[in-house]
């Protein structure tokens, strides 16, 4: 075991990255012409009440409603950082936006962060919303994709509620193997070996536990018995480290009839539409694909 992963290092390390890590977007990735029309919504799970950001599209009519999840390992506690993502979305797909501010680890480690998830997915879907929750889609980024992905493989053995579409952004799919065996074109890859010193422990401090389905699904075996879930939308980088385990579980998805598309982002690296060297024009193409599929599916 690393130094890094020993659990009292662990704790003071994901204290100092929360205080640290905050979003700072450049101008151009904020959105800023995009207006916000939100509220604070706090919703019942069974780790108690987590509060979720609802964005709402301009506009009559009960739109659909998207559940977004954001990412930071599953440790950094910093919805906002998805805040011009889920202003876009709102505004191009005509949908309302729930962005879940989920408790992180490691006070809340597996499963508390997806069983909160679910439970909200689960209360957005139900009818009696300022929403269409038959028209219910869920996505994420990074960590968030994990999330995404792990509610919709509950929806699928719980029998429900229905998702239309998940949206999984360059998430980490595989926690069983460490960062530092995951392959990067660059040698300056975002994702480096430490995070998975500090980041995997955090959320799952046992090693066994990362094998888990909803953890780890594009790892082993652990793809087999989703035929049936959510259609999917995989988006991967050229140069993340996670790259591999995306393609991997597209694959999955797709000898199931559940992968709607794998898009490969050239030349690029995980967070690219939150970090400093992202582009307007690369952000706002992968959001309009996405916002456009979460139209289709939920038109």
């Amino acid at each position: 075991m690393s130094l890094l992963s020993k659990p009292f290092v662990v704790d003071i390390a994901t204290r100092v990255l929360n205080r640290l890590m905050t979003p700072r977007l450049k101008p151009e990735l904020r959105f800023d012409e995009i207006p916000a029309l939100k509220r604070t919504i706090e919703v019942p799970t069974r780790h108690g009440n987590v509060p979720c950001t609802a964005y709402f599209p301009i506009g009559a009519g009960k739109p659909a409603v998207h559940v977004n999840v954001h990412g930071g390992g599953f440790v950094i506690a910093h919805p906002e950082q998805d805040d011009p993502w889920c202003r876009y979305l709102a505004a191009e797909a005509g949908v309302v936006v729930l962005n879940v501010d989920y408790s992180v680890a490691p006070r809340h480690p597996f499963p508390i962060p997806v069983e909160q998830v679910f439970d909200v997915v689960t209360w957005a879907s139900r009818q009696d919303r300022d929403w269409d929750g038959r028209r219910l889609s869920v996505g994420g980024q990074s960590a968030g994709g994990s999330l995404a992905a792990a509610a919709a493989r509950l929806a699928l053995e719980g029998g429900g509620p229905a998702i239309a579409l998940q949206v999984l952004h360059y998430a980490p799919l595989d926690l069983v193997t460490h960062a530092a065996h995951k392959r990067s074109p660059t040698g300056k890859a975002v994702i480096r070996p430490w995070m998975s010193d500090v980041f995997d422990p955090a959320y799952a401090p046992d090693p066994e536990v990362r094998r888990d389905r909803l953890i780890s699904p594009a790892w082993g075996t652990n793809a087999a018995g989703i035929a049936g879930i959510a259609p999917a939308v995989v988006i991967t980088c050229e140069y993340d480290r996670l790259r591999d385990e995306g393609i991997r579980y597209a694959e999955a998805l797709d000898a199931v009839g559940a992968l709607v598309e794998h898009h490969d982002v050239a030349g690029t690296d995980h967070g690219y539409n939150i970090m400093s060297f992202g582009t307007r024009a690369l952000t706002e193409r992968m959001y309009g694909l996405i916002a456009g599929h979460v139209l289709r599916a939920t038109g």
